[in-house]
């Protein structure tokens, strides 16, 4: 595994439930405020709300690209209403916090949520000195992962070389377009996939938590 990362110079990480375990279940919380949000948008009841939500979801990676595709809504007025949750159940991880630290080269944050909101969950983790940089949906111009057009605008935006760079999600989907431009993938398989597709060709490592495949890199070097 060591000689297949000797020549990663940047690592990316997806936010929610990567740089933290899915058992914290944030997205329940910001899963029940979008549902609150499209049924106040539409005037439906939760039924219909969450049918309308994970539709977005699937047709657009996002229930925010669809709202803005199809229904014109302010991105600031949906994330500053969907991000606000109690972040209780994230506690600080010094041992994840000094794994990145280990890695060489420079590390960043992709995330389909909005820099605030990734600021305030990677304060609670610690992590707050530990990346480079954070590309999220506004710096994707609303067009989220795992639209090949996201994954190219964070190269550019922060001058990395897929080639020379490992991304980590928890949603397998998100993961081949970063195989398509020469990136190594890293899927944490946690049980928060949607959707699972059956082909796993595109993934290049696979492990149940970060901190023990990013810790067991040192136990192993």
């Amino acid at each position: 595994m060591l000689a297949r990362l000797s020549g990663i110079r940047n690592w990316v990480f997806d936010l929610d439930n990567t740089l933290y375990p899915a058992t914290a279940d944030l997205f329940a919380r910001i899963d029940e405020r979008i549902g609150a949000y499209v049924a106040r948008r539409f005037n439906v009841d939760a039924a219909e709300a969450r049918r309308i939500q994970k539709g977005y979801f699937h047709q657009h990676g996002t229930t925010l690209a669809g709202l803005m595709a199809e229904h014109n809504v302010d991105p600031h007025d949906y994330l500053a209403a969907v991000h606000d949750i109690d972040l209780d159940a994230i506690q600080r991880n010094a041992p994840l916090a000094a794994a990145i630290a280990r890695l060489p080269g420079e590390k960043f944050v992709f995330t389909n949520a909005d820099a605030a909101y990734a600021g305030r969950v990677l304060a609670r983790l610690g992590l707050d000195e530990s990346f480079a940089g954070i590309h999220d949906v506004h710096a994707c111009g609303y067009v989220p992962k795992p639209h090949s057009d996201a994954y190219a605008g964070m190269c550019d935006a922060f001058g990395i070389d897929p080639a020379e760079s490992l991304f980590a999600d928890d949603m397998a989907r998100n993961l081949k377009p970063a195989h398509d431009i020469g990136m190594t993938t890293l899927w944490i398989d946690n049980g928060s996939e949607q959707g699972a597709d059956p082909d796993r060709s595109f993934i290049d490592f696979t492990a149940s938590d970060l901190t023990c495949w990013l810790s067991d890199l040192r136990e192993t070097s």
